[in-house]
């Protein structure tokens, strides 16, 4: 292969780092209406009055909305197949609100100052209810969050929200309680994991305005375009033919923009209006007024033979999906899907789960998407197993993980058409040195420099429904437009993909243009999530590209006179096998396709759902130093070991994998969204939520095995989200062994290690 397998620069990497990126605020003219939200000062609560009419009167303040004043529609943010299995229990503004942050009024102005005195002035009277701040408390509980007529549900989740239940489910094999039984050894431990801010660096930004045809333009920071014009449309009770929504290049996501959360207010002002809005969240509202990481609590018993094969799984989930249900029923899927799988080859399993409302910021979508919640208690137990059994933890694993071909009845019943996991462990303990440094190394007095590991899987997009269609076009001057619905959030797809199409085209990379995304003008995809561009995006390359390459053979050989099955494309000319002097050059079949008799495109459309999803896979490593003395742990070392099918850019894999295992790092030691006994966020600003910097973060060393997945692209499988996974559980066990301190729940401070060690002496 020439392209793909390479290590191929981003193609828009030299205007990145030259400051050249053209992002949403870029975009939006200097006069537009500037948007901003008031929101709720209080966790729960009812308007009782709300008045406008001083802040209407600001100067240069075009309009002030509030609940009577939007569509009465209730939806759901989240960005999913429709019929999305988010309940429906939003409106734009209402009349009760959930969250400190909730919107209340927006207000629109030609300038930030007008806008923010009019924010000043306008007077709200609320009836302050009883908020649900504990997630644990919220079942049941005396106050219900959502007590409306028209909640909706477009198909059955087990929620009901009269019990504060937004869903729930259960889903097994076999006899747990008589497995648990046999066994040997059993064990049963309780887990936490802490709401988490996506952090990405560009904030949510949106920009709207009329076109000529008086349809509504929204350009916005989305990793679902598609996905946002249906809900734009349906909440503003448009037909979709009247929205049109276009993607410029985003400054991160991690989930966070698989949620619409800017979008409505200012197209709700330009409709209003009839004039340009825009939309640009601070900081602030970026932590306080979106969506986060879900907390969970994850139960997990594991019965296991004293030769270490495990013969039980039981996992019960109970999440938190705050104020509002998007992304609810399908996050907490993910905690037994991608965990259980791994050890549930000779095992009885269950996994049920209960997602709950509170009155705090609703949960969404963020890398890993509950997957990461239950590695770290999967993982997490299994490391207490090995210690219970006095076996080698990546022993353990080995012994009971699922091999290649094997059919993983706690994933979907799909079979594991390719893996390396195994070899993933073996070279991840070589590069740790871990049969030397297993279980710790006394350092001096006060510092000990435990290891400890993890395993992971996830999957590539979500199967028989996830959807990606790709055109590709030859263009008169011999080179390509290759149209796509995906969103590049800053992952590399567009290189990625413009990679696979020259690999099957047998061209330069700087003959394709990878066209901007615009719903107008886009095949349509589902977005970027679920770890499904690669695999299913690429899919849909390769698919388009092969066919557009047996039209331009089939052409090339009508022009030649000659019977197509003699002709052969090798990306510059199509010539005649039989005669290689008979030929015609590519430049020459384009130039001619847009002149004379018989004037035609040679275009090729491809679309791919694929009935599997295929796991990538991972071991993870880590190296943390503890200081004894004052609890602080310090990951000096992590190697990380991946099998994600063919690699199909090396660099990009590499910074996707480093990137990952950053932010995982993060969510074992620092991140933590945290609220006052209010239901107020405190920790709202990076002043006070901690991620890692440069310094935090040791040496981290990838690798890949790759296997090769027979329905990927080129062999290739996801790699975004199972980077995120390993370090949390192989944190804990790696602080367990230089300390002695079992930390169960996120994140590991240097208090909770202190408490521990004295709680142990």
């Amino acid at each position: 292969m020439k392209w793909v397998n390479e290590a191929i620069p981003k193609t828009d990497g030299l205007s990145l780092v030259t400051g050249q990126g053209v992002y949403t605020d870029d975009l939006a003219p200097k006069d537009c209406l500037i948007v901003k939200v008031l929101r709720s000062p209080h966790a729960f609560a009812r308007i009782k009055s709300i008045r406008t009419e001083r802040a209407a009167r600001v100067a240069g303040i075009a309009c002030v909305l509030t609940w009577e004043d939007v569509p009465r529609i209730r939806y759901t943010l989240a960005g999913q197949s429709y019929p999305e299995p988010s309940p429906y229990d939003r409106y734009i503004l209402d009349q009760v609100v959930r969250y400190v942050g909730d919107p209340v009024a927006i207000v629109a102005g030609r300038d930030e100052a007008a806008v923010n005195k009019a924010l000043g002035m306008i007077q709200v009277k609320y009836e302050v209810l009883d908020p649900v701040l504990d997630f644990e408390q919220a079942l049941d509980n005396p106050t219900v969050i959502h007590g409306e007529a028209d909640y909706h549900n477009n198909f059955p989740i087990g929620g009901d929200p009269k019990r504060n239940l937004v869903a729930s489910g259960c889903e097994g094999e076999g006899d747990v309680e008589a497995a648990l039984a046999q066994c040997d050894v059993v064990l049963d431990r309780t887990y936490y994991t802490q709401a988490n801010a996506q952090a990405m660096m560009e904030t949510f930004h949106t920009y709207t305005y009329l076109d000529q045809t008086g349809r509504l333009n929204v350009v916005s920071s989305t990793q679902v375009p598609f996905h946002c014009r249906r809900i734009i449309s349906h909440a503003l009770g448009l037909p979709q033919s009247a929205v049109r929504v276009l993607k410029p290049r985003i400054g991160g996501g991690f989930g966070a923009k698989q949620t619409l959360v800017s979008e409505l207010f200012p197209a709700l002002v330009t409709q209003r209006t009839g004039r340009p809005a825009k939309i640009v969240f601070t900081r602030k509202e970026a932590f306080q007024g979106s969506n986060s990481h879900h907390q969970m609590r994850v139960r997990v018993r594991v019965g296991a033979m004293q030769d270490g094969t495990i013969k039980a799984v039981d996992m019960h989930a109970l999440s938190n999906a705050g104020a509002y249900g998007e992304h609810a029923s399908t996050t907490v899927g993910l905690v037994g899907h991608k965990s259980i799988p791994l050890y549930a080859k000779n095992a009885a399993f269950r996994f049920s789960y209960d997602v709950v409302y509170t009155n705090t910021m609703a949960a969404g979508a963020y890398r890993g998407y509950g997957a990461t919640q239950g590695c770290f208690a999967m993982e997490s137990i299994i490391n207490e197993l090995a210690v219970e059994l006095a076996m080698d933890p990546a022993q353990l694993r080995l012994h009971n993980i699922p091999q290649e071909g094997d059919n993983m009845p706690a994933y979907y019943n799909e079979p594991l058409s390719s893996s390396r996991l195994p070899q993933c462990i073996r070279r991840g303990m070589k590069m740790i040195g871990w049969d030397k440094k297993y279980p710790a190394v006394r350092v001096d007095e006060r510092h000990v420099r435990g290891v400890g590991m993890a395993i992971t899987m996830q999957g590539s997009g979500i199967s028989a429904i996830d959807t990606a269609t790709v055109t590709i076009k030859l263009n008169d001057a011999g080179h390509y437009t290759l149209m796509i619905g995906a969103t590049d959030m800053g992952t590399g797809c567009d290189t990625i993909l413009a990679q696979i199409a020259a690999e099957v085209l047998g061209c330069p990379m700087e003959r394709i243009t990878v066209a901007a995304v615009d719903t107008d003008h886009s095949p349509f995809d589902t977005g970027s999530y679920a770890s499904s561009t690669t695999y299913v995006t690429g899919k849909a390359v390769v698919m388009a590209c092969t066919e557009l390459v047996e039209k331009i053979t089939a052409e090339g050989a009508r022009r030649l006179g000659i019977h197509p099955e003699r002709a052969e494309f090798d990306g510059d000319m199509v010539y005649d096998r039989t005669d290689p002097e008979k030929s015609f050059s590519l430049n020459s079949l384009a130039e001619a396709l847009v002149v004379g008799e018989g004037t035609q495109w040679l275009t090729a459309t491809a679309s791919n759902c694929s009935p599997t999803s295929p796991p990538p896979l991972m071991a993870g490593f880590a190296e943390v130093e503890v200081d004894l003395e004052t609890g602080e742990a310090k990951v000096t070392d992590y190697v990380g070991v991946v099998d994600c099918g063919t690699v199909v850019n090396k660099n990009l894999a590499r910074v996707q994998t480093e990137g990952g295992i950053a932010q995982g790092i993060g969510m074992a030691l620092y991140e933590d969204v945290q609220y006052d006994s209010r239901g107020q966020m405190v920790n709202s600003s990076f002043m006070q939520y901690k991620i890692p910097c440069r310094t935090d973060l040791p040496q981290l060393r990838v690798a890949f095995e790759e296997s090769y997945e027979p329905n990927g692209p080129f062999g290739a499988k996801s790699i975004g989200e199972v980077v995120i996974n390993t370090p949390s559980p192989a944190i804990a066990q790696a602080i367990y062994n230089a300390a002695g301190v079992r930390v169960r729940s996120l994140p590991i401070t240097a208090e909770k290690i202190l408490l521990g060690r004295s709680e142990t002496t």
